[in-house]
């Protein structure tokens, strides 16, 4: 059985990605990097697995569509 998709907060993703804060979100506004996901009034957060697609290929990555297979 696969484990379920953990959502990780922007500390955590600074540090697996490097880039800084500005430059994430740059990144994501040029869809070049996965949006966060509202998780409650004033918090956010991201998909452990999008993070992980884009570590592994930054280049090539791109947002996956719905219907694109299992998230």
């Amino acid at each position: 059985m696969p484990e379920p998709d953990r959502i990780i907060r922007l500390r955590t993703v600074l540090v697996r990605t490097g880039l800084s804060r500005s430059t994430l979100y740059r990144k994501i506004a040029d869809s070049t990097f996965p949006a966060q996901l509202k998780i409650s009034v004033n918090g956010a957060g991201w998909r452990e697995s999008d993070i992980n697609r884009w570590v592994e290929d930054p280049v090539s990555w791109r947002p996956r569509r719905e219907g694109d297979g299992i998230r």
